[in-house]
């Protein structure tokens, strides 16, 4: 599992242009179980990503899809995780690791 920490580089104006475009990234990412939880960082310097994977190149590829990283709006933090310990109405986000 890993965490995603996006922080903006760009004015939050800048940012916003491509709002709805990183919108439908996310969309396309939940669609497939990757992204399980994600939001705006407060204050509003960035955001936050909980990605379902087991596999930092997984991570990486679907971060170069974005289109703040496209557009060099954000750079990115990938945090790999393994969860040892989890309340038990996660268990349906766990992935086996091997």
């Amino acid at each position: 599992m890993f965490f995603v920490l996006v922080n903006y580089v760009k004015p939050i104006e800048v940012v916003e242009e491509f709002l709805e475009s990183h919108v439908t990234f996310l969309d396309k990412y939940y669609e497939q179980k990757k992204f399980i939880i994600s939001g705006r960082r407060n204050p509003r310097t960035g955001g936050a990503i909980l990605v379902n994977s087991t596999s930092k190149d997984e991570v990486e590829k679907i971060v170069s899809e974005d289109p703040f990283f496209i557009n060099k709006v954000a750079s990115y933090e990938i945090i790999e995780f393994i969860p040892t310990k989890f309340d038990e109405h996660f268990s349906p986000f766990m992935q086996v690791h091997n």
